[in-house]
C-alpha cells in the first residue's frame, strides 16, 4: 500500500519513478499476426544512469545491449539503435503498457514485472545424483593438433560397455548441444546412459573448452574431430571397441555417414534429421517452407526464392574459393537490389553485406556443395534414420526417402526408417514446426523419439 501511494505522489507532483519502481526484469509477449514472440527488459539503475538489456528467449538471445534508456514520469522509453527496435511504456504498478516498434511497424505490447529474472522452464534437464558416472576430459584430434573438450558417461553396469559418440548440428555448438535454452544432447546422454550406453559428448573446435578455429571450420574438419573421438573411446578399457557408435543430429547426420564410410571400427549410426540431398537444395527448401509456415504470401516468397537461388548459385560457381564467391554473390545480391523500387533500395543495400558473408564462410560453401548421396553408398553398418514429420529446417519425406535409397544401392539391408509425427527439427512435439517455437517449448526432446533411439542401439548391441 506504502508504494502505491508513494507512486501516484510522485506522479502528480512530477517527482517521476523511483529507481525500485523502474528497475527489474519485465517480461511481455509480441504478437506479430499469427506469432508469438516473448522480450525480456531488464533494468537497473546504476551510478551513471539507467541501464537495460533485452533478451528474446524463443530466439535463443540474451543480453543485447539498449542504446537509450530515458524515464520521464511514469513512462520508460528504450532503444536499441543497431536492430531499429523502439519501446514506450507507462507504468502503473506492476504492469507496463506501450508500443514496441521496428523498423517502422509499430505493435501493442504489455509488460508485465518479474519477481527474478527470466529463466527458461526445462524440466527435461538431468539433477544430481545421477546412476553413473560423469567424467570430464579431454582428447587430441592428431591430424589438426587440437584438444578436444567433452565428457564421457558410464553406466553402472560390468565393463565393458557398448558407447555412443554425439555429433551436434551446424553452428557453435558445446558438449550439450545448447541452444534456445535446451540442452538436447545433455537429456540424451543421460537417457542412454541409464539405459546402460555410455555416451561421449564434445564441445565443438573452437568453443568452449576445446582448441581450434571453428569460423575457419568445414564439416570435413568436423569429421576429423569425430574421428579422433572414436581412436579415444576405442582405447577406454571401461568400452567395448567393438561397439562404438555415433549418433549425429542434423548436421551431425551428415558427418556419421562419413565417419562411418571411412572406416570399419564404427558398428552402427543413428541419424537424427540427417540429409540426403545437396546443401544447397536443403536451403531452398528451408526457406521455402519457413516461409509459408509463417504466414508469407506466395508473390513475397517466390521473389526471395528467385533471389536466393541466384546467390547460391554464384556461391557454388565458385568452387569454394571464398574470396571469388564474395564477389559472385555481391554481384548477384547487387543486380537483385536494383530491380527494386527507389524506395526500397537504401533499405536493401544495407542487408547485402550480411547476404554475402552468410553464404561464403567456408563453412557454408562446402555446405552448399556436399551431396551426401554417394557417401551413403558407403556406409555398411546398421543405420537408424529418424526424422519428426513437422522438422522444416531437414524436411522428413525427401531425406527420409533418400538416406533409404543411398543405402540400399550400397547393398545395406540394415537400415530402420523411422518418420514420428508431430516433431519439429528438435525432436519436440511443437505446433508448427518453425525454429522460433523451439525455445517456447519447455520439452527439449521427445519422449517418443528418446525411447526409439535406445531400443534400436540396444538391439544392435545386445
Amino acid at each position: 500500500m506504502k508504494k502505491m501511494v508513494f507512486l501516484l505522489f510522485a506522479l502528480f507532483t512530477g517527482m517521476g519513478l523511483t529507481s525500485q519502481v523502474v528497475s527489474g526484469t519485465w517480461l511481455g509477449e509480441l504478437k506479430v499476426g499469427p506469432q508469438k514472440l516473448r522480450l525480456v527488459f531488464n533494468v537497473e539503475n546504476t551510478d551513471d544512469g539507467y541501464k537495460a538489456t533485452m533478451d528474446s528467449p524463443d530466439q535463443g538471445a540474451k543480453g543485447i545491449p539498449v542504446t537509450s534508456v530515458k524515464v520521464n514520469h511514469d513512462t520508460l522509453s528504450l532503444e536499441l539503435t543497431a536492430l531499429k527496435i523502439s519501446y514506450q511504456g507507462v507504468i502503473t504498478g506492476d504492469v507496463m503498457t506501450g508500443t514496441f516498434s521496428q523498423s517502422g511497424m509499430r505493435f501493442p505490447m504489455e509488460m508485465k514485472r518479474q519477481e527474478q529474472a527470466f529463466t527458461m522452464t526445462r524440466p527435461q534437464n538431468p539433477q544430481p545424483p545421477f546412476p553413473y558416472k560423469s567424467e570430464d576430459l579431454t582428447f587430441r584430434n592428431e591430424k589438426d593438433g587440437i584438444e578436444l573438450a567433452g565428457t564421457l558417461t558410464l553406466p553402472e553396469r560390468p565393463t565393458p560397455v557398448p558407447a555412443v559418440i554425439l555429433i551436434s548440428g551446424s553452428g557453435p555448438q558445446n558438449r550439450d548441444e545448447e541452444l534456445m535454452g535446451h540442452k538436447p544432447f545433455l537429456v540424451l546422454a543421460d537417457y542412454l546412459t541409464r539405459n546402460g550406453i555410455a555416451v561421449l559428448r564434445f564441445d565443438d573446435r573452437g568453443v568452449a573448452a576445446s582448441q581450434g578455429d571453428f569460423k575457419t571450420a568445414t564439416t570435413a574438419d568436423f569429421v576429423k574431430d569425430v574421428e579422433s573421438a572414436v581412436t579415444y573411446l576405442k582405447g577406454r578399457s571401461e568400452i567395448n571397441p567393438a561397439q562404438i557408435g555415433l549418433v549425429g543430429h542434423s548436421e551431425g547426420g551428415i558427418i556419421a555417414p562419413i565417419v562411418a564410410a571411412n572406416r570399419k571400427d564404427v558398428a552402427y549410426i543413428v541419424l537424427m534429421a540427417g540429409t540426403a540431398i545437396p546443401g544447397s537444395e536443403i536451403l531452398d527448401l528451408q526457406s521455402d517452407l519457413i516461409m509459408k509456415a509463417s504466414g508469407v504470401p506466395q508473390t513475397m516468397i517466390t521473389k526471395s526464392q528467385e533471389e536466393s537461388r541466384k546467390m547460391i548459385q554464384a556461391a557454388l560457381r565458385s568452387k569454394g574459393d571464398v574470396a571469388e564467391a564474395k564477389k559472385a554473390v555481391r554481384k548477384a545480391a547487387e543486380e537483385s537490389v536494383a530491380t527494386l523500387p527507389e524506395s526500397e533500395r537504401a533499405e536493401a543495400y544495407k542487408m547485402i553485406d550480411a547476404k554475402v558473408a552468410q553464404l561464403t564462410s567456408p563453412w557454408m560453401l562446402y555446405f552448399l556443395a556436399y551431396d551426401p548421396a554417394p557417401v551413403l553408398e558407403r556406409v555398411k553398418c546398421p543405420v537408424l534414420a529418424l526424422n519428426g514429420d513437422k522438422d522444416l529446417q531437414v524436411p522428413s519425406k525427401i531425406n527420409l526417402e533418400g538416406i533409404k535409397t543411398g543405402l540400399a544401392k550400397g547393398n545395406n539391408k540394415k537400415v530402420t526408417i523411422v518418420e514420428l509425427p508431430g516433431l519439429n527439427h528438435l525432436f519436440q512435439e511443437c505446433t508448427t514446426g518453425l525454429p522460433q517455437e523451439y525455445a517456447g517449448i519447455e520439452q527439449t526432446i521427445s519422449p517418443t523419439a528418446l525411447k526409439e533411439i535406445a531400443d534400436w542401439i540396444d538391439a544392435q548391441v545386445r
